[in-house]
């Protein structure tokens, strides 16, 4: 039986995966935090077929390292990007680290709504001391307390999307009534650090619950849709997507292609003689990482496309690498069904097959 169609998504938080890719942008420094170049990015990602785009962030402002980064705030760019496209996924990275558990999931039951159901939610954690005293907060400190506030924060917000039930709203003109009252839920969380009552005052979003993504080891894998896994190989991406547990799993590539001007090698040289192009800590394993023509890729993606369900690329450098992704890559991958392109009017939970969840709330009362 042949492996489903992968599904592909691609990072385009600032200008690529290298701490110098903006010495190369194609746009003056300027323009990085501008609309104009946001709605362009998308619309290149959402032509060339891609399912989701993500976007990073952090909880703390830009340093003064090799890599400084300057950001609007992820949330922010994806009700931006959700206006300007119709197709495309879009998964914003929220911390759970230290945020409002109610308001995370106001945020992302709004981003749904705006986007007609095409929100996702990149689960991220924080463990730098400078995040906690940005927030005022206690610090959380070591991988059990970071992994506990993740797992109670998606449980409360998972819930909060439950608690309203999808025929909560009735807007009944005759008897001037809005909302059925019986089918608002308070969740009652009382977890070892805070409580919460709900329930939400967002309407449940479109697709049930957003698209919840995260890496593994993070959360449970029950509470997510996706697992973003490493592997140095395709085989290792394929056992690290055989244990993860979740409906599917992505492996992380990071990708630099030859371009119609320079080779991928040179284009690293150019960028290595200001900083490295580290690979990730220890702790999230090898990522694999890819350097060469643009039909070497499709063949790795075909490779890939029988351990995983599908991929987030990791440009070196966005307005370089997207080009090639758009014009070279992706057409063939879909001319040879090795992935699939998202079709119109479909929900993200659609585009990756996923079902929609019903409310828990629903369920609970139907039993």
């Amino acid at each position: 039986m042949p492996h489903p169609a992968l599904r592909l998504a691609v990072e385009i938080d600032g200008d690529g995966a290298h701490p110098a890719a903006w010495r190369r942008a194609a746009h003056t420094p300027g323009e990085l935090l501008s609309p104009r170049r946001l709605a362009r990015v998308a619309a290149v990602a959402e032509n060339a077929g891609f399912t989701f785009v993500t976007l990073d962030d952090s909880l703390l402002p830009p340093g003064s390292g090799a890599d400084p980064v300057g950001r609007v705030g992820a949330v922010e760019r994806a009700a931006f990007i959700a206006a300007s496209t119709g197709v495309l996924g879009i998964a914003p990275a929220v911390a759970t680290t230290y945020a409002e558990p109610f308001h995370v999931s106001s945020q992302l039951a709004s981003l749904d709504h705006v986007s007609a159901g095409r929100a996702a939610w990149l689960v991220t954690s924080e463990e730098r001391a400078e995040a906690a005293r940005a927030w005022g907060r206690p610090r959380v400190e070591g991988a059990e307390a970071l992994a506990r506030e993740a797992r109670d924060a998606l449980r409360v917000v998972r819930d909060l999307w439950d608690s309203w039930e999808d025929d909560a709203v009735i807007r009944s003109v005759a008897t001037s009534r809005y909302l059925d009252r019986d089918r608002l839920h308070h969740i009652d969380f009382t977890g070892e650090t805070y409580a919460v009552k709900g329930p939400a005052i967002v309407p449940r979003p479109p697709q049930g619950r957003p698209v919840v993504i995260a890496r593994t080891g993070l959360v449970p894998p029950e509470l997510i849709d996706i697992a973003l896994v490493d592997g140095g190989t395709p085989t290792e991406a394929g056992e690290a997507a055989a244990g993860a547990g979740a409906p599917l799993a992505f492996a992380e590539v990071e990708v630099a292609l030859d371009t119609p001007r320079e080779p991928a090698r040179e284009r690293i040289a150019d960028l290595e003689r200001h900083g490295p192009w580290e690979p990730r800590p220890p702790r999230d394993g090898e990522r694999l990482r890819y350097t060469g023509s643009a039909a070497g890729l499709v063949a790795l993606l075909e490779e890939l496309g029988r351990h995983v369900d599908g991929v987030r690329l990791h440009p070196l450098v966005l307005d370089e690498d997207l080009a090639v992704l758009s014009r070279l890559v992706l057409p063939e991958l879909f001319a040879r069904r090795i992935a699939a392109r998202p079709l119109p009017g479909a929900t993200l939970r659609t585009a990756l097959g996923l079902p929609r969840p019903a409310s828990r709330f629903a369920e609970e009362a139907a039993r």
